[in-house]
């Protein structure tokens, strides 16, 4: 009897064993040989020509199996030529791996490579190498393609048949195509090094050294676009509208991209613009739906699932991960926000090493963010009862992890420049949060996020963005929580400062009276808040253009602070500070200066010297001053507090720059237009790089600057900073708002000017304004 045949040697080809043995020697008449497979102890006739090893049959034409031939294949010059490159380089071991997210086009992109480019490899073999069942099933058909006689061998034999042919032979070309584990192909590439291997994978990690990688992305956008045209009109012309922002939505992902053209091309009346609102309407449905002819499984649902089903089986939680990542948006996503409710940090390294593995996320060290396709994302939040990955009350548990830790990772200072760039680096993905999140499915926490992310949009000057957030704010908390809560009571008092700050005074009067009146019946008339919302309302009327009325609350508010909180409370000074404004605008300067200087003393006297509510108060004395026509008065104190401001606070804290923008304007009103340029253009320059071109404060500088070219008769360059500031103003506070208004008068008032004042005045200087 034959040797046994070990099953594990079929997969792994431990030794060089022969796949069958003759039993006996012979006759040289005989019409067949017998063979024996050890494994299932059966009896099998060969041909004699059958038991030639491997090593000397020859390969025919006619042996390449290339499983389809893309009908529809755009871009990928780079990729198909590091394919390419690799041919030149001789004596090198050729095993190349294309790895990337499921569906971007790496089994498209072999197939094309391997069936249109002059490589030079005969046989071309595609094996589906998802699982070792597979390569084994590849293995044994190339193996019955080279000696149909084989074929009734048993799978394992023809496999340890089809190595050794590999193994003996060299200028093959095998696709392993979808490998989901390089160990499952690791003792093929060892036992086989004499042809080509090109892998397919989604994993990016574990290959070794001797793998060369080629990392596939998704499609240019003008290549997507190429590509979903020439689906939709293969068989003639069609409305291709909104086909860009189609392809935009999918992300150019390749498989997403021809799963829609090939449903709007066998839809007649289906166009890109309405593929979208399906899209939109019916995600579920949408992700599974594909041509008449798509392959089982070419949908991005289908593909995507069996993704999350190896990912799952190594870790669940990196897929509760990917749920959470879903509601932010598609890049930059901090680290912060990459964390699991229930994991450890250990459980979430691990989440996160898996999901990069499997291409499902891009990570960058460098700036300590990651990437998710905006697709992935999609399919991720998408909820879908029959998928195991994707039920409905998992999709809302990831959707109040991620607002959770958002509300965990936000700063809690909105208004301390150095916060700025945490609040920049997370307002997108706050955004993309309240976008994809349905009103009716906000938390308390959703709330509280909202009201926080409204104010830093407020004190950055986007007041109607502001709105839009705090009005949402409002609305989750006071249907979460109930229209009495205190909460709900501060988001409404937020949105009416928001309206105020937005131009909008009487609507913040409005809302402003209705959270007093709340307030006093809930609160009683001398609680705090209480007394905060009559100091606002004063505020908006103030706005509103009635002084008198905001005079009379003012005044109110600061006996009741007194009596409450005592005269020397941070609030009972605060409302003594705005008393003393609300007199300055009713005109009553002698008033409002007196109680400036009655607060200053305090604060000082309370707060110490260096404090900087001591630094305001002594800033708006030195502007009452300035209102009450005294500049010579304000210059020397607007010169120690900007020396001070720059000593306690930093040379660039916003308020040492408001400082010097005011001794500017002081100098201007004292009749020394020279200084009052040097001093705002300075302003202008460390406002633009400290806060931004487009900051309300930055903004104000460049008009001051304007202002004060003015004054010296330079029209022109006045002209040039109001033109760029009223286009700054258009794009971000929009045409109605009142610093636009502002912008757009003296504008226009300056080409009024100076189209009656003849030629420019020559002043032999020149700004950089």
């Amino acid at each position: 009897m034959g040797a046994d045949f070990d099953e594990e040697r079929a997969l792994t080809g431990g030794g060089a064993g022969q796949v069958a043995r003759d039993t006996g020697a012979a006759s040289a008449s005989a019409p067949h040989s017998v063979a024996v497979s050890g494994i299932y102890n059966v009896r099998t006739e060969l041909p004699p020509d059958a038991l030639r090893p491997a090593s000397e049959v020859d390969a025919r034409d006619g042996l390449n199996d290339l499983p389809w031939r893309p009908g529809h294949f755009v871009g990928r010059d780079g990729e198909l030529g590091s394919l390419d490159a690799a041919l030149a380089r001789p004596g090198v071991a050729l095993v190349q791996a294309v790895h990337g997210l499921g569906g971007i086009g790496k089994s498209t992109l072999a197939a094309h490579w391997a069936e249109t480019r002059e490589h030079g490899r005969r046989p071309v073999r595609w094996f589906t190498a998802d699982s070792p069942a597979g390569v084994q099933q590849g293995l044994a058909d190339l193996a019955v393609a080279l000696q149909p006689a084989l074929k009734v061998l048993p799978v394992d034999a023809l496999a340890e048949w089809g190595v050794q042919w590999l193994a003996s032979h060299t200028g093959w070309l095998v696709v392993l195509d979808n490998v989901n584990d390089p160990a499952h192909i690791a003792p093929l590439l060892s036992r086989a090094p004499g042809g080509r291997f090109l892998i397919t994978s989604r994993l990016g990690d574990g290959w070794g050294g001797n793998v060369a990688l080629i990392r596939l992305d998704v499609l240019a956008p003008d290549e997507s676009l190429h590509l979903i045209s020439s689906i939709i009109t293969r068989k003639g012309t069609r409305d291709l509208d909104g086909a860009a922002e189609l392809c935009e939505e999918l992300g150019h992902l390749p498989l997403a991209v021809e799963q829609a053209g090939a449903y709007i091309a066998q839809t007649p009346f289906t166009t890109p613009r309405t593929y979208l609102q399906l899209l939109a309407e019916h995600p579920a449905e949408m992700y599974e739906q594909a041509g008449a002819t798509t392959p089982d499984g070419r949908t991005v649902a289908r593909v995507w699932t069996i993704t999350l089903d190896h990912i799952a089986s190594r870790q669940p939680l990196a897929v509760d991960l990917l749920r959470i990542l879903a509601w932010y948006a598609p890049e930059a996503i901090p680290a912060s926000l990459a964390t699991l409710p229930d994991g450890t940090p250990v459980q979430t390294n691990q989440a996160l090493g898996l999901l990069t593995a499997y291409s499902m996320i891009t990570p960058d060290p460098a700036t300590g963010t990651l990437g998710v396709h905006r697709l992935v994302q999609a399919l991720a939040r998408t909820p879908d009862p029959t998928n195991p990955h994707r039920p409905p009350d998992l999709i809302d548990r990831a959707r109040q992890s991620a607002t959770a830790n958002l509300d965990t990772a936000l700063p809690r200072q909105w208004g301390d420049p150095a916060t700025w760039p945490r609040w920049r680096t997370f307002l997108p993905h706050i955004d993309a949060l309240t976008r994809h999140a349905d009103p009716g499915t906000d938390t308390p926490v959703t709330a509280r996020v909202l009201n926080e992310i409204g104010l830093y949009l407020e004190d950055q000057g986007l007041a109607r963005r502001a709105i839009q957030t705090l009005r949402r704010a409002h609305t989750s908390s006071e249907r979460t929580m109930g229209g009495d809560d205190p909460n709900t009571l501060t988001t409404r008092n937020n949105l009416a400062d928001a309206y105020r700050a937005a131009g909008d005074p009487l609507r913040a009067i409005t809302l402003h009276l209705q959270t007093l009146e709340d307030r006093i019946r809930v609160l009683g008339p001398d609680h705090p808040s209480t007394l905060t919302s009559r100091n606002n309302l004063a505020n908006a009327y103030q706005a509103a253009g009635d002084p008198v009325r905001a005079v009379t609350l003012h005044l109110q508010t600061l006996e009741d602070r007194i009596r409450v909180l005592g005269p020397e409370h941070p609030d009972t000074l605060i409302s003594r500070n705005n008393l003393a404004n609300a007199y300055l605008d009713a005109g009553d300067f002698a008033r409002g200066a007196a109680l400036h200087e009655q607060n200053l003393d305090d604060r000082v006297r309370v707060l110490g010297p260096d404090h900087p509510d001591v630094l305001s108060s002594r800033n708006n004395l030195a502007s009452a001053y300035v209102s009450a026509r005294y500049p010579s008065r304000a210059i020397p104190l607007f010169e120690q507090i900007l020396k001070d401001s720059a000593r306690v606070l930093g040379p660039d804290h916003p308020s040492t720059l408001t400082s010097r923008n005011n001794l500017a304007n002081a100098c201007r009103a004292a009749g020394d237009p020279v200084r009052a340029i040097a001093l705002h253009l300075q302003t202008l320059e460390d406002r633009i790089r400290v806060l931004g071109p487009d900051h309300p404060s930055t903004l104000t500088s460049r008009n001051n600057l304007a202002f004060a070219h003015r004054a010296i008769g330079d029209l022109d360059h006045a002209i040039t900073l109001l033109q760029q500031s009223v286009a700054l103003c258009l794009e971000r506070f929009g045409a109605d708002h009142p610093q636009t208004t502002r912008a757009q008068f003296a504008y226009d008032a300056a080409l009024r000017k100076r189209a009656v004042s003849g030629p420019k005045l020559d002043f032999g200087r020149s700004s950089r304004g």
